[in-house]
């Protein structure tokens, strides 16, 4: 397998976060180059368990919550989860006729698709990622979503749902090819489980992304000259020249 790019770690490294960025694959067969998780857990404990050092992949059968093997297509899900049962009586919808609308929004896999998982913080990356998962503060977020529309002038988007928040951070940027970002928090799994500090953000991005956030990263500022301290005198100037 192939290392992480040196320009990827150097890069990112810049960014000093208080966890370092995770590395994930999805693969059908599974992998001989790296050992498996040797415990159960919830797939977002997986994450903290990677932002810890670790490195490892998974199976279908080192899950201990149903909604992250469900997303993945590794496993099928209770009748009492779709009929909206379990998020009604959870409190986290009015009742079963909302809870139950959950599974008309959430991205999920196929099954067959993926059946293994790695996980890697960025030093220990020997493998190209199929997602970059980083959790960040809101000054380094505004410099990587605006890395990000740099060069395509994408708009920033949030997805999120008040439960099975597992989708947005894996399913989604993996299926659809873009960036997706929330603030910790928010989802119900994770809040529960005390995984992460409240007020940060998860910032997902997928592989179509990641070489392109890499250049722009390399290329702008980051910090804006308007953010300067100087700022407003430069936003007059640019004003008085462009006679606006």
């Amino acid at each position: 397998m192939t290392p992480i790019s040196d320009e990827c770690q150097k890069i990112f490294g810049k960014f000093e976060f208080e966890v370092p960025p995770v590395g994930v694959k999805f693969l059908t067969r599974k992998p001989d180059w790296i050992e498996r998780l040797d415990e159960t857990m919830a797939l977002c404990e997986m994450l903290k368990k990677a932002q810890e050092g670790h490195s490892f992949f998974i199976d279908a059968e080192n899950h201990t919550c149903g909604a992250g093997s469900y997303v993945l297509g590794q496993s099928d899900v209770s009748k009492s989860y779709l009929n909206g049962e379990f998020g009604a009586r959870l409190k986290i919808f009015d009742g079963t006729s909302t809870a139950s609308r959950l599974y008309l929004h959430i991205p999920k896999i196929e099954r067959g698709v993926v059946d293994h998982l790695v996980f890697a913080p960025l030093d220990k990356i020997t493998f190209e990622p199929d997602l970059f998962i980083i959790l960040a503060d809101t000054g380094q977020t505004e410099v990587l979503l605006r890395a990000m529309s740099y060069r395509t002038g994408k708009m920033w988007m949030s997805k999120f749902t008040p439960a099975i928040g597992c989708a947005w951070t894996y399913v989604y940027p993996y299926l659809t090819g873009e960036l997706n970002y929330f603030i910790t928090g928010l989802g119900h799994g994770m809040k529960r489980r005390g995984l992460f500090p409240e007020g940060k953000q998860i910032i997902s991005i997928p592989f179509d992304l990641i070489s392109l956030i890499i250049k722009s990263l390399e290329a702008m500022s980051w910090v804006l000259p308007a953010y300067k301290p100087d700022g407003q005198e430069f936003v007059k100037r640019l004003q008085s020249e462009l006679e606006l």
